[in-house]
């Protein structure tokens, strides 16, 4: 999954752009079952694809953040460079009236107070999901992270990537927009060694896909597993659970954890268990068997091992169906494998976008990935990035309204 290609540079935008728009496999339209959207109503006038910000509060250290609109072919999307949140997501109904789909809050406070981050829409980083006791050893070193989820660290630790400002590149293509974040985490930030230049690039394409475009380098052996951590609802943000939604993975195994979610690591076969996904299955169906691995996260919150070429290359990681609306999500990317958490801590003490408090499976995450702990776990891909490599990995949401 690592590219020797280099980094590229807020000095490169036209270069960036190109390469991240012909660079990787094109992702397949979505079929006969699903209806594109052609832009807002009233016309065509409205189709043109723009890019627009606007200032969004400080941090408590004085940080202005900014809010980018990124919007084509009535497809909306709100990001900000605190965390490079996806803050939301709008998309058209058949009425042609815009929903979110994405859960978030409504001001900048929202995300900076939220004492239990439930991680809503931001990059996260350096590492993804759990390492066990907030420690690894690299090339005999032993590291030592915050332990911020007990007796784990979880998401890079107490100030993760989600909790930084991150400098903003926008950038206008031909029927496309675009907006390049970048950021630099020392040596030694939240215990990882290695400097770590890190590029996102958050692409709204001429067919209304989103795309997540990462880079990482590093001037010392570390370890990197990027991800963006958006919570769906295809009925529309704060209206239902999601236990009704329909959900396809295409794996045939999954990672299976320990009490603490730490992966025990055995890559154990789905067949015959809740945690088959293989055909499209409601959420709900089996979220309260007495299965034991359901009984650790308190529903679904785990990593699955996607049947996929060891190429590079983008596949289909996952599909997701709301059957009242029809609307679809397919997820495509480069990673070997995907986070599907159910929401499970959701627990009604955090208000939304819309003003509608957030219950449990509300929203519900799918975090494409290198699979967790992989720090310890040997017989897992590696996600040790040293100098002279770039980190490189691209995921694809793409939304259609279907049919019912």
């Amino acid at each position: 999954m690592r590219s020797l290609r280099r980094g590229l540079t807020a000095a490169a935008v036209p270069a960036a752009l190109a390469l991240l728009l012909t660079s990787g496999a094109s992702v397949p339209a979505a079929g006969d079952s699903t209806d594109r959207w052609g832009g807002d109503k009233g016309g065509g006038h409205h189709d043109a694809a723009t890019i627009t910000s606007e200032p969004w509060g400080t941090t408590g250290g004085g940080e202005a953040v900014e809010r980018y609109t990124l919007s084509n072919k009535g497809m909306t999307v709100r990001i900000l460079t605190y965390g490079g949140i996806i803050q939301t997501l709008e998309v058209p109904d058949r009425r042609n009236d815009p929903v979110n789909v994405v859960l978030g809050f409504s001001d900048l406070d929202g995300y900076i107070e939220s004492g239990n981050s439930p991680y809503f829409g931001a990059l996260i980083g350096r590492y993804g999901n759990r390492i066990a006791e907030g420690r690894f050893t690299l090339d005999g070193v032993t590291y030592q992270l915050p332990i911020n989820n007990p007796p784990n660290s979880l998401h890079g630790g107490d100030v993760g990537f989600d909790k930084l400002v991150w400098d903003a590149t926008p950038i206008q293509g031909d029927g496309t927009v675009a907006l390049q974040l970048n950021l630099t985490s020392p040596a030694g930030d939240q215990g990882y060694p290695g400097t770590l230049d890190v590029q996102v690039t958050y692409t709204l394409t001429r067919d209304q896909k989103l795309e997540i475009h990462y880079t990482a380098t590093t001037d010392a052996p570390t370890v990197v597993n990027l991800t963006n951590h958006t919570y769906w609802n295809l009925q529309g943000e704060g209206t239902s659970s999601i236990l009704d939604h329909e959900l396809t993975l295409p794996a045939s195994h999954y990672t299976p954890v320990d009490a603490t979610l730490i992966p025990t690591g055995e890559i154990a076969d789905v067949t015959g268990t809740p945690m088959d996904f293989r055909s499209a299955t409601a959420i709900g169906e089996r979220i309260r068997e007495p299965f034991e691995q359901l009984l650790f996260g308190q529903g679904y919150d785990h990593n699955w091992v996607l049947d996929r070429p060891d190429d590079g290359s983008l596949q289909l990681a996952a599909k997701l169906r709301d059957p009242d609306s029809g609307r679809t999500l397919r997820m495509w990317t480069t990673e070997p494998g995907i986070q599907f958490y159910s929401g499970n801590f959701l627990d009604a003490t955090l208000v939304g976008t819309g003003g509608r408090v957030y219950r449990q499976s509300d929203g519900l995450a799918l975090e494409t990935q290198h699979f967790p702990d992989s720090p310890n776990q040997p017989q897992f891909p590696s996600t040790t990035l040293r100098p002279g490599e770039t980190y490189d990995t691209t995921t694809v949401f793409d939304l259609s309204r279907g049919r019912r």
